[in-house]
């Protein structure tokens, strides 16, 4: 199927356009009427990561972002990374083209194995997510302890599966992008002779030619997802899907001797750039499935279960220090840009996650008092099999004028793979939100969790249970407004430590993390939405030591405020904004080189503006912009060294037409409009490593919904 599936769904798109400009020449008037295409930016008023179930975000006492389909069309997003820049809250985390999409919220790093929830349930960060399948994508902003159990402090981020639609769903785009990166998608949904019957089916395939030079690849998506009413008040629900990704990586940049940003270097560079370099190459697919069940008025019953798989074969001409000036600099690049070039291979990595769940939902009154309740149980496993990394020198080079490594050893082969760690997780839960007057209601729940741990390198195993409790109070001054107070527990494991530490692999112990959150929101009568949320969350600090151990000790503590505003300020003008401002600092680690220091790659602010503009003088265009700003942000836990702060803009335009049956949407995009270099990315990881923004680019497309 891999060898084929490359070129398929752009095929179907080019084929959908033809058919679809065939019909249109057998019509009279053959491009009589325009379309208004798009909604306001942030539509989607509901979401599913803030509670068990769908509610509405007005009502919910937490932090939320909730991005639908129309708006993912609209804006051109075609991956996470794309999506996560118009919250203010979320940033880049070793975000590296070519690898794992992977980002922070509220300057917490999120966990690749349980931060990222597909319909509920944790699938690994370790790729890029497809959006092609779903339907709405959700970010829930600070702990997430009661609803999901493990998952680090600053949030989650939640992808909903697209279901079948009631009315016949016909759908493609074809983009050109970048330096010829060739992309095209179908959608297709309705429902069978059968009504009880419905289907939905996505496929997507993209020639990857990215703005960062011989970092090119291919990617291959398909899903399809069922649903049998089998009666009025049973419905069964199937989904799965599977993709393949092959692409170059692009590392990124160390500081010139450990001290000093490096200068005179492109986004475009690519430190990987070796005859013998090949691509990261990951295949994973997904079974997803669901039974709800009518038990009585207002009482609902749900089975659901997720299982997940995916495998990893990753190469890099990996470039990591300098020895070829005096005693040699580890991490860091020699004053004269030579870097040290070493083979990494790691064949055969797989994870396989999977899940269940039961709940019961349901609304009931004690007197005055009203009551919706959830109450459940779930579990899930996670096994991670992989095997002994090659890391191998081979050789240098420079960053400003490249060398060839010669690669000579080429029965270099990653060890025995099998499986080196397991999790397990057991969770009862509850929650009760109590309207106690119409103006005041009691968000409250308990989450037990029993996790256990069994690492098989060394043979530890560790076993342990937590309560998360969660209360919230919100109060409904007026229709409009409702503010809200609440605290909450988290849970998360520990880190692992990461390559070249003496406690290589080793795990830290399960954490606690707790979150104090005060926030109001507001739906006002002129279309405007409103929301604010000033936050308190602290966990205990992890870090690699002066003695290169991965250790955890003292603890961070995030302070911030966080706005997102929303609406229409004209029939013709829409925009949105959104803005963090955050305090970060390192405590009790009892060394004054880190105490009372910022945690790193964290903006003390940041902000992102959006403005749309549909221009009466021709009907059916629209014309938006974006800003973005991020502040400096600290390299190391020692703040010795901070990458500058940035601005950066982008443009876009859509017109949208009827030819014959057929609605086009034609679209155009440029980001980083004034080619602004800047450091998006300064992760700690791996001793620290900068990643350049992305150049001036652009992106066309089109889209025919028949």
């Amino acid at each position: 199927m891999t060898s084929h599936l490359k070129y398929t769904a752009v095929a179907c798109a080019i084929a959908q356009a033809f058919v679809a400009q065939a019909q249109a020449q057998d019509t009279t008037h053959p491009v009589a009427e325009v379309v208004v295409t798009g909604n306001r930016f942030g539509a989607v008023d509901r979401a599913s990561v803030g509670s068990f179930g769908e509610a509405s975000l007005f009502d919910t006492p937490a932090s939320i972002t909730s991005m639908g389909r129309t708006q993912l069309q609209d804006l051109s997003i075609r991956s996470t990374t794309e999506a996560v820049r118009f919250d203010a809250s979320v940033a880049d985390a070793y975000n590296a083209v070519g690898y794992a999409e992977q980002f922070s919220i509220r300057g917490f790093a999120l966990d690749n194995n349980y931060s990222y929830r597909k319909d509920g349930f944790a699938i690994p960060g370790d790729t890029q997510i497809p959006l092609e399948n779903k339907e709405r994508f959700e970010i829930l902003k600070g702990i997430a302890g009661l609803t999901s159990g493990i998952a680090t402090s600053g949030g989650i981020v939640n992808y909903t599966t697209k279901r079948p639609t009631n009315a016949l769903l016909r759908s493609a785009t074809v983009e050109v992008a970048e330096r010829g990166t060739l992309y095209g998608t179908v959608d297709l949904g309705g429902r069978f002779e059968d009504r009880r019957f419905g289907y939905r089916i996505n496929a997507a395939a993209a020639d990857l030619h990215p703005y960062v030079r011989g970092a090119n690849g291919d990617r291959q998506f398909v899903s399809a997802a069922f649903d049998w009413q089998i009666t009025p008040d049973a419905l069964l629900q199937l989904d799965m899907d599977y993709q393949r990704k092959s692409q170059i990586t692009a590392p990124g940049f160390q500081l010139i001797q450990n001290a000093t940003l490096p200068t005179g270097v492109s986004p475009k560079m690519l430190l990987n750039d070796q005859p013998w370099t090949r691509p990261v190459t990951t295949k994973d697919s997904n079974l997803g499935l669901r039974f709800e069940y009518k038990l009585a008025q207002d009482w609902t019953a749900t089975m659901s279960g997720n299982k997940h798989w995916f495998k990893r074969d990753d190469f890099t001409a990996f470039p990591y220090g300098c020895s070829n000036e005096g005693a040699g600099y580890y991490p860091g690049y020699c004053g004269n840009g030579d870097y040290d070039v070493y083979d990494y291979q790691s064949t055969g990595e797989r994870k396989t996650p999977w899940g269940v769940q039961a709940l019961v939902n349901g609304k009931f009154a004690t007197g005055a008092i009203r009551h919706a309740v959830a109450i459940g149980a779930s579990y899930s496993e996670r096994h991670d099999s992989f095997g002994d990394y090659v890391y191998d020198y081979v050789g240098y080079s420079n960053l400003w004028h490249p060398l060839v490594t010669p690669h000579v050893a080429a029965d270099r082969v990653t060890g025995p793979v099998f499986e080196r760690r397991s999790d397990e997780e057991r969770a009862l839960f509850a929650q009760d939100v109590i309207t106690l007057t119409d103006q005041f209601t009691l968000h409250a729940g308990l989450r037990h969790v029993q996790i256990k741990r069994s690492e098989f390198t060394d043979g530890a195993t560790s076993d342990a249970s937590f309560l998360l409790p969660q209360v919230a109070l919100m109060f409904s001054p007026s229709r409009a407004w409702n503010v809200y107070a609440g605290v909450s527990h988290g849970l998360q494991h520990g880190g692992v430590a990461p390559m070249q530490t003496t406690n290589e692999n080793q795990v830290l112990a399960p954490q606690r993390s707790h979150q104090v959150e005060i926030g109001a929101k507001a739906a006002l009568d002129n279309g405007i939405n409103l929301s604010a949320a000033l936050f308190d969350i602290r966990q205990g600090l992890e870090y690699t030591d002066a003695n290169n151990t991965y250790v955890r000790n003292g603890r961070e503590t995030h302070r911030g405020l966080e706005l997102t505003a929303q609406g229409r300020a004209t029939p013709a003008l829409d925009w949105s904004l959104s803005l963090m401002a955050l305090n970060t600092r390192q405590q009790g680690t009892g060394q004054a080189d880190i105490d009372g220091k910022r945690v790193t790659d964290v903006p003390a602010f940041k902000s992102v503006a959006w403005v749309q503009y549909a221009v009466a003088a021709v009907p059916g265009l629209k014309v938006d912009g974006t800003w973005q700003y991020s502040g400096k942000k600290a390299f190391d836990t020692e703040n010795t060294v901070f990458v500058p702060d940035y601005h950066v803009f982008g443009v876009g335009a859509s017109y949208g037409m009827k030819w014959g049956a057929t609605n086009i949407t034609l679209r155009a995009r440029a980001e980083n409009l004034f080619d602004k270099f800047y450091w998006r990315d300064v992760t700690p990881e791996l001793g620290g490593y900068l990643l350049p923004g992305a150049p001036r680019t652009f992106r066309a497309s089109a889209q025919f919904d028949f």
